[in-house]
């Protein structure tokens, strides 16, 4: 912690002349309060993170009446995007974590439990519990599962020893995350990276990791005595051209050993090495040949790692009927409209969040967009109108490059960068006001989203 003493001071003047998140335009105006529309509509949300608590509170301003129910076992709630910081020594594990009612308008039924069927047919939820609860209106904000058995050899208890980390696990394991690369950091060795071949939530969280452990080796003076290796599971490192360019220019810049097309399969935690899947690989050849390279297994020893498993929607969903037929057909992603998330076959279910079968918007950022577009149509169906807000796949990823330094990288489903602060901030620098915004800024507009007022 010491080595980051030297950016305290900038951080308070910064909040000084901020004044928080809603002062530098990451929160949304406030809109002038609409006429609540009178109605008596069943609504089941599915998920209170930070979709479904999005929803609640903003359904609850808007409908009077309605009968809205959210289901969710987890009594707490995770502020995601800290994990990051968590696991680089900066926050301790409490910094992510509140009480899931804590954020629960008045008038909204929280159900303690976890959804066990959904039928869309019959427009009836059940409960873990056997309680069937009609709906005429759904919101799917489960989010989504972290397949850790599809890593073989690795179980949660084994994060923070033998060199394994586990970021996406939760604050406890994030912050577990942190003394396995502090210890390692300490003497060098080869630190292991690299992100599932499945759709995932935040994208860049691979990338910032590997960065923040490469400067905290500098740091400590031992990155020469040592190996930085990244595991991507195709031949590119991230969805957006410009900025896949950028993070290679990166990634050669600083002498990560990056590995295309490898798949993580299995764990070893005693050997300390990690075993990839490499697929099939043709080619082109001079004479014009296809020379076919076969699958192998391939094994990484390592002193430091960071698991991510795949991802996919949880049980429940893919077992709902809900999922796409013909796309992520191994993950279950719901099948909604990209831009109204609505969903294309039943028309009274609507998709927040990670859960969404679209092509960006795995982030805590995209929710934020993402909510303001169902209340529109959800509400305005309700009323007799027609919704007129489109989601573009807005997308945030405050790309951390090192201590102190992050590009804001903002971006749509057509990889156009949207960059909130055009002739301020440029996303592809490696900015110290970029850094503050997600370190400091970010999280006051989360709360504000949670509460339905950005």
């Amino acid at each position: 912690m010491s080595d980051n003493q030297d950016f305290r001071p900038s951080r308070r003047g910064f909040l000084g002349l901020a004044g928080g998140a809603a002062m530098l335009g990451l929160a949304a105006p406030t809109p002038a309060k609409a006429q609540a529309v009178a109605t008596k509509a069943k609504i089941v949300i599915l998920g209170a993170g930070a979709g479904g608590t999005g929803m609640a509170n903003r359904l609850a301003e808007r409908l009077e009446g309605a009968e809205i129910t959210i289901l969710d076992a987890r009594k707490q709630h995770w502020y995601q995007p800290g994990f990051t910081l968590i696991a680089a020594g900066l926050k301790p594990a409490s910094y992510s974590v509140s009480g899931t009612g804590d954020w629960l308008p008045e008038g909204v039924k929280w159900i303690e439990e976890a959804a066990a069927g959904i039928d869309p047919e019959a427009q009836i939820v059940t409960t873990a519990s056997g309680t069937k609860l009609p709906y005429d209106y759904l919101v799917v904000a489960t989010g989504l599962s972290l397949d850790w058995a599809a890593i073989e050899g690795f179980s949660l208890d084994q994060v923070g020893q033998n060199g394994i980390g586990a970021v996406y696990a939760g604050p406890d394991y994030a912050e577990a995350t942190w003394r396995a690369m502090d210890a390692f950091t300490a003497k060098g060795g080869v630190g292991l990276f690299g992100r599932p071949a499945t759709e995932m939530k935040c994208a860049g969280a691979p990338l910032k990791y590997t960065f923040i452990t490469d400067d905290y080796l500098r740091r400590k003076g031992t990155r020469e005595a040592s190996q930085i290796i990244y595991a991507a599971n195709n031949e590119a490192l991230f969805s957006v051209p410009v900025v896949n360019e950028k993070v290679k220019l990166l990634f050669g810049d600083r002498g990560f050993d990056t590995r295309w097309n490898h798949i993580l399969t299995g764990i070893d935690a005693g050997a300390k090495t990690a075993y990839f899947k490499v697929p099939e690989k043709r080619s082109l050849a001079a004479d014009g040949s296809v020379e076919v390279t076969p699958e192998k297994t391939e094994a990484i020893a390592f002193d430091f790692t960071n698991v991510i498993p795949p991802q996919r929607a949880p049980k429940v969903v893919r077992e709902s009927g809900l999922s796409w037929a013909d796309k992520w057909v191994d993950q279950g992603w719901i099948e909604v409209d990209q831009g109204t998330l609505r969903h294309l076959r039943y028309p009274n279910v609507f998709g927040v969040g990670d859960i969404n079968g679209v092509p960006k918007g795995k982030t805590a950022a995209s929710v934020k967009w993402q909510v303001a577009v169902v209340e529109d149509h959800l509400v305005s169906e309700i009323a007799g109108r027609q919704g007129t807000e489109v989601y573009n796949g807005y997308t945030s990823c405050p790309m951390i490059t090192k201590i102190g330094r992050a590009m804001l990288i903002e971006f749509d489903y057509k990889n156009n960068l949207t960059p909130s602060f055009p002739g301020v901030i440029a996303p592809l620098e490696e900015l110290w006001i970029s850094w503050l915004m997600k370190e400091i800024a970010l999280k006051p507009t989360y709360n504000a989203m949670l509460r339905g007022k950005a």
